[in-house]
Protein backbone atom coordinates (compact mmCIF):
# COMPACT_ATOMS: atom_id res chain seq x y z
CA UNK A 1 0.00 0.00 0.00
CA UNK A 2 1.67 3.49 -0.76
CA UNK A 3 0.47 6.49 0.84
CA UNK A 4 0.37 9.57 -1.53
CA UNK A 5 1.13 13.33 -0.04
CA UNK A 6 0.73 16.30 -2.64
CA UNK A 7 1.30 19.48 -1.67
CA UNK A 8 -1.59 21.72 -2.59
CA UNK A 9 -0.75 24.26 -5.15
CA UNK A 10 -1.00 27.38 -3.35
CA UNK A 11 1.74 25.89 -1.11
CA UNK A 12 3.80 25.17 -3.98
CA UNK A 13 6.27 27.98 -5.26
CA UNK A 14 9.07 26.64 -7.37
CA UNK A 15 11.48 29.47 -6.89
CA UNK A 16 11.80 28.97 -2.96
CA UNK A 17 14.09 26.40 -2.30
CA UNK A 18 14.07 26.69 1.01
CA UNK A 19 10.40 26.35 1.63
CA UNK A 20 10.49 23.06 -0.88
CA UNK A 21 13.35 21.62 1.18
CA UNK A 22 11.77 21.95 4.07
CA UNK A 23 7.99 20.70 2.81
CA UNK A 24 9.78 17.45 1.72
CA UNK A 25 11.11 16.65 4.92
CA UNK A 26 8.26 17.45 7.32
CA UNK A 27 6.60 15.20 4.97
CA UNK A 28 10.12 12.99 5.21
CA UNK A 29 8.92 10.52 2.35
CA UNK A 30 10.69 7.36 1.08
CA UNK A 31 9.82 8.69 -2.27
CA UNK A 32 9.89 11.90 -4.16
CA UNK A 33 7.79 11.88 -7.76
CA UNK A 34 7.83 14.96 -9.31
CA UNK A 35 5.51 15.64 -12.18
CA UNK A 36 5.93 19.37 -12.43
CA UNK A 37 6.14 20.62 -15.46
CA UNK A 38 6.04 23.99 -17.66
CA UNK A 39 3.57 23.25 -20.48
CA UNK A 40 1.21 20.70 -18.01
CA UNK A 41 -1.56 19.80 -20.62
CA UNK A 42 -1.40 22.99 -22.63
CA UNK A 43 0.25 22.10 -25.94
CA UNK A 44 0.20 25.78 -26.84
CA UNK A 45 2.18 26.44 -23.47
CA UNK A 46 5.03 24.85 -25.31
CA UNK A 47 5.30 27.57 -28.09
CA UNK A 48 4.53 30.19 -24.63
CA UNK A 49 7.98 28.47 -23.62
CA UNK A 50 10.08 30.20 -26.19
CA UNK A 51 8.95 33.44 -24.93
CA UNK A 52 9.13 32.76 -21.09
CA UNK A 53 12.59 30.96 -21.17
CA UNK A 54 13.03 32.00 -17.67
CA UNK A 55 10.30 30.82 -16.11
CA UNK A 56 10.42 27.54 -18.02
CA UNK A 57 14.13 26.62 -17.19
CA UNK A 58 13.86 27.20 -12.99
CA UNK A 59 10.47 25.03 -13.86
CA UNK A 60 11.74 22.26 -15.75
CA UNK A 61 15.54 22.73 -15.06
CA UNK A 62 16.22 24.17 -12.14
CA UNK A 63 13.68 22.44 -9.48
CA UNK A 64 13.89 18.84 -10.06
CA UNK A 65 17.80 19.71 -9.42
CA UNK A 66 16.71 21.32 -5.83
CA UNK A 67 14.23 17.81 -5.21
CA UNK A 68 17.33 16.24 -6.65
CA UNK A 69 20.06 17.43 -3.86
CA UNK A 70 17.53 17.34 -1.36
CA UNK A 71 16.37 13.36 -2.16
CA UNK A 72 20.13 12.85 -2.05
CA UNK A 73 20.63 14.59 1.19
CA UNK A 74 17.35 12.40 2.97
CA UNK A 75 18.81 9.32 1.02
CA UNK A 76 15.43 9.45 -0.96
CA UNK A 77 15.12 7.72 -3.99
CA UNK A 78 13.37 10.16 -7.06
CA UNK A 79 10.89 9.75 -9.65
CA UNK A 80 10.91 12.38 -12.32
CA UNK A 81 8.68 12.88 -14.98
CA UNK A 82 9.81 14.01 -18.48
CA UNK A 83 9.17 14.71 -22.20
CA UNK A 84 9.76 13.21 -25.30
CA UNK A 85 10.68 16.62 -26.27
CA UNK A 86 14.39 16.10 -25.40
CA UNK A 87 14.37 14.79 -28.75
CA UNK A 88 14.33 16.44 -31.83
CA UNK A 89 11.28 13.98 -33.84
CA UNK A 90 13.84 12.87 -36.49
CA UNK A 91 13.98 9.57 -36.30
CA UNK A 92 11.43 7.37 -38.16
CA UNK A 93 10.91 4.62 -35.52
CA UNK A 94 9.92 4.73 -31.81
CA UNK A 95 12.67 6.31 -29.60
CA UNK A 96 14.33 4.64 -26.73
CA UNK A 97 16.15 5.34 -24.18
CA UNK A 98 19.71 5.17 -25.34
CA UNK A 99 18.99 7.38 -28.48
CA UNK A 100 20.80 10.46 -28.85
CA UNK A 101 18.78 14.01 -26.91
CA UNK A 102 18.92 16.86 -29.10
CA UNK A 103 16.03 19.41 -28.17
CA UNK A 104 14.64 21.83 -30.55
CA UNK A 105 13.02 24.24 -28.11
CA UNK A 106 13.20 26.02 -24.95
CA UNK A 107 10.66 23.49 -23.60
CA UNK A 108 12.85 20.45 -25.00
CA UNK A 109 16.43 22.23 -23.60
CA UNK A 110 14.89 23.20 -20.00
CA UNK A 111 13.75 19.69 -20.12
CA UNK A 112 16.63 17.87 -20.44
CA UNK A 113 18.44 20.33 -18.09
CA UNK A 114 16.17 18.68 -15.68
CA UNK A 115 16.84 15.27 -16.87
CA UNK A 116 20.70 16.32 -16.23
CA UNK A 117 20.27 17.60 -12.63
CA UNK A 118 18.08 14.24 -12.11
CA UNK A 119 21.04 12.27 -12.85
CA UNK A 120 23.39 13.81 -10.66
CA UNK A 121 21.32 11.71 -7.82
CA UNK A 122 22.37 7.94 -8.06
CA UNK A 123 18.98 6.38 -6.66
CA UNK A 124 16.80 8.51 -9.49
CA UNK A 125 14.63 7.09 -11.96
CA UNK A 126 13.29 8.97 -15.21
CA UNK A 127 10.31 8.64 -16.99
CA UNK A 128 9.96 9.55 -20.23
CA UNK A 129 5.78 9.29 -21.29
CA UNK A 130 4.28 9.06 -24.80
CA UNK A 131 1.14 11.84 -25.61
CA UNK A 132 -0.52 12.26 -22.67
CA UNK A 133 -4.00 12.76 -22.40
CA UNK A 134 -7.06 12.50 -20.19
CA UNK A 135 -9.75 14.09 -17.98
CA UNK A 136 -7.91 17.10 -17.34
CA UNK A 137 -5.43 16.37 -20.20
CA UNK A 138 -8.30 17.15 -23.15
CA UNK A 139 -7.30 20.38 -24.27
CA UNK A 140 -6.19 19.18 -28.18
CA UNK A 141 -9.10 16.56 -27.68
CA UNK A 142 -11.72 19.15 -27.41
CA UNK A 143 -10.30 22.11 -29.83
CA UNK A 144 -10.70 19.12 -32.84
CA UNK A 145 -14.40 18.34 -31.88
CA UNK A 146 -14.91 22.24 -31.77
CA UNK A 147 -13.10 23.45 -34.64
CA UNK A 148 -15.14 20.76 -36.97
CA UNK A 149 -18.08 22.49 -35.90
CA UNK A 150 -17.06 25.60 -36.72
CA UNK A 151 -15.45 25.00 -39.91
CA UNK A 152 -17.97 22.86 -41.10
CA UNK A 153 -15.62 19.38 -40.73
CA UNK A 154 -12.46 21.01 -41.29
CA UNK A 155 -10.04 20.53 -39.42
CA UNK A 156 -5.98 21.56 -39.27
CA UNK A 157 -3.21 19.20 -37.84
CA UNK A 158 0.40 19.01 -37.04
CA UNK A 159 2.11 16.67 -39.37
CA UNK A 160 3.54 14.30 -36.52
CA UNK A 161 3.25 10.88 -35.33
CA UNK A 162 3.00 10.37 -31.28
CA UNK A 163 2.27 7.56 -28.99
CA UNK A 164 -1.30 8.28 -26.97
CA UNK A 165 -0.80 7.45 -23.43
CA UNK A 166 -3.81 7.65 -20.86
CA UNK A 167 -3.02 9.61 -18.04
CA UNK A 168 -4.57 6.76 -15.63
CA UNK A 169 -1.63 4.24 -17.29
CA UNK A 170 1.04 6.78 -16.88
CA UNK A 171 0.05 7.00 -12.89
CA UNK A 172 -0.79 3.50 -12.90
CA UNK A 173 3.18 2.55 -14.48
CA UNK A 174 4.71 5.42 -12.11
CA UNK A 175 2.69 3.53 -9.27
CA UNK A 176 4.29 0.35 -10.09
CA UNK A 177 7.77 1.68 -10.50
CA UNK A 178 7.62 3.18 -7.46
CA UNK A 179 6.46 0.13 -5.80
CA UNK A 180 9.86 -1.72 -7.12
CA UNK A 181 11.95 1.26 -5.75
CA UNK A 182 9.97 0.69 -2.65
CA UNK A 183 11.85 -3.14 -2.57
CA UNK A 184 15.06 -1.35 -3.01
CA UNK A 185 15.30 -2.94 -6.47
CA UNK A 186 18.47 -1.84 -8.52
CA UNK A 187 17.09 -0.31 -11.32
CA UNK A 188 17.96 3.44 -12.00
CA UNK A 189 18.06 5.35 -14.96
CA UNK A 190 16.02 6.06 -17.53
CA UNK A 191 12.87 4.43 -19.10
CA UNK A 192 9.75 4.99 -21.89
CA UNK A 193 6.37 4.55 -21.19
CA UNK A 194 3.56 4.43 -24.09
CA UNK A 195 0.52 3.66 -24.97
CA UNK A 196 -0.16 0.22 -27.27
CA UNK A 197 -0.83 2.17 -30.52
CA UNK A 198 0.77 4.86 -32.33
CA UNK A 199 -0.91 7.38 -34.39
CA UNK A 200 -0.77 10.40 -36.65
CA UNK A 201 -2.50 13.34 -34.93
CA UNK A 202 -4.95 13.30 -38.54
CA UNK A 203 -5.57 9.51 -37.57
CA UNK A 204 -6.13 10.43 -33.60
CA UNK A 205 -8.16 13.33 -34.95
CA UNK A 206 -10.69 11.24 -36.99
CA UNK A 207 -11.32 9.08 -34.49
CA UNK A 208 -12.00 11.54 -32.13
CA UNK A 209 -14.61 12.72 -34.09
CA UNK A 210 -16.09 9.31 -34.89
CA UNK A 211 -16.73 8.89 -30.96
CA UNK A 212 -17.94 12.42 -30.84
CA UNK A 213 -20.31 11.60 -33.40
CA UNK A 214 -22.04 9.16 -30.93
CA UNK A 215 -23.12 12.19 -28.79
CA UNK A 216 -23.32 15.05 -31.11
CA UNK A 217 -25.64 15.45 -33.93
CA UNK A 218 -23.80 18.25 -35.85
CA UNK A 219 -20.19 15.77 -35.91
CA UNK A 220 -22.28 13.01 -37.02
CA UNK A 221 -23.77 14.78 -40.11
CA UNK A 222 -20.22 16.03 -40.80
CA UNK A 223 -18.23 12.59 -40.66
CA UNK A 224 -18.51 12.07 -44.75
CA UNK A 225 -16.92 15.35 -45.48
CA UNK A 226 -14.85 15.97 -42.66
CA UNK A 227 -11.26 16.98 -44.25
CA UNK A 228 -7.63 17.14 -41.85
CA UNK A 229 -5.28 19.81 -43.23
CA UNK A 230 -1.90 18.86 -42.46
CA UNK A 231 0.52 21.48 -41.82
CA UNK A 232 4.62 20.51 -41.41
CA UNK A 233 5.68 20.38 -37.42
CA UNK A 234 7.78 23.52 -36.87
CA UNK A 235 10.18 24.14 -34.30
CA UNK A 236 9.87 23.40 -30.99
CA UNK A 237 7.33 21.32 -32.38
CA UNK A 238 8.46 17.66 -33.07
CA UNK A 239 7.74 15.20 -36.08
CA UNK A 240 7.96 12.13 -34.34
CA UNK A 241 7.74 11.63 -30.75
CA UNK A 242 6.91 8.17 -30.74
CA UNK A 243 8.37 5.77 -27.19
CA UNK A 244 9.38 2.50 -27.24
CA UNK A 245 8.21 0.52 -24.02
CA UNK A 246 10.47 -2.37 -24.13
CA UNK A 247 12.85 -1.30 -21.62
CA UNK A 248 10.11 -0.83 -19.13
CA UNK A 249 8.35 -3.73 -19.45
CA UNK A 250 12.12 -5.72 -19.58
CA UNK A 251 12.54 -4.55 -16.50
CA UNK A 252 9.71 -3.77 -14.75
CA UNK A 253 7.16 -6.14 -16.41
CA UNK A 254 4.98 -3.23 -17.14
CA UNK A 255 2.92 -3.19 -20.38
CA UNK A 256 1.37 -0.81 -22.94
CA UNK A 257 -2.51 -0.53 -22.62
CA UNK A 258 -4.97 0.19 -25.49
CA UNK A 259 -6.16 3.83 -24.95
CA UNK A 260 -8.73 3.47 -27.24
CA UNK A 261 -11.06 2.67 -24.38
CA UNK A 262 -9.91 5.72 -22.73
CA UNK A 263 -10.23 7.95 -25.56
CA UNK A 264 -14.31 7.35 -26.20
CA UNK A 265 -14.35 7.53 -22.48
CA UNK A 266 -13.39 11.03 -22.30
CA UNK A 267 -15.27 12.38 -25.53
CA UNK A 268 -17.94 11.14 -23.63
CA UNK A 269 -17.51 13.24 -20.65
CA UNK A 270 -16.63 16.34 -23.04
CA UNK A 271 -20.57 16.08 -23.51
CA UNK A 272 -21.65 15.46 -19.85
CA UNK A 273 -24.27 13.15 -18.46
CA UNK A 274 -26.91 15.02 -20.74
CA UNK A 275 -25.20 14.68 -23.88
CA UNK A 276 -24.93 18.24 -24.37
CA UNK A 277 -21.05 19.58 -25.40
CA UNK A 278 -19.83 21.60 -22.54
CA UNK A 279 -17.64 25.04 -22.83
CA UNK A 280 -14.48 24.70 -22.05
CA UNK A 281 -12.95 24.96 -18.55
CA UNK A 282 -9.40 25.16 -16.64
CA UNK A 283 -9.63 21.98 -15.79
CA UNK A 284 -8.82 20.68 -19.98
CA UNK A 285 -4.95 21.82 -19.21
CA UNK A 286 -4.97 25.39 -19.35
CA UNK A 287 -2.62 26.01 -16.97
CA UNK A 288 1.18 26.30 -17.71
CA UNK A 289 2.46 24.69 -14.68
CA UNK A 290 1.53 21.98 -11.87
CA UNK A 291 2.76 21.14 -8.89
CA UNK A 292 3.54 17.48 -7.37
CA UNK A 293 5.98 16.19 -5.62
Amino acid sequence: KIRFMSPPDKHFDPDNGVAIAKMVTDYAPTQLINLTDFISGNHSALKRAESAVDRCHKVNAELPGTLAEICNHLNVPMLHLSTPYVFDGGKRLAYNESDDTNPRGVYGLSSLAGEQAVRQHNAHIILRPGWLFGKWKRGLIKSWIRTAIKNRGEVQVTKRRFSPTHTGDMAAAILAVARQVDCEANVWGTYHYSGLETKEEAEFAELTLKYAANYDEEIYQLLDTTRFIEREARAPEIRNSTMSSKKIFDTFGIKQKSWRGHLQDVVKLLYGDRGGYVKQTQDDGDSAETSAA
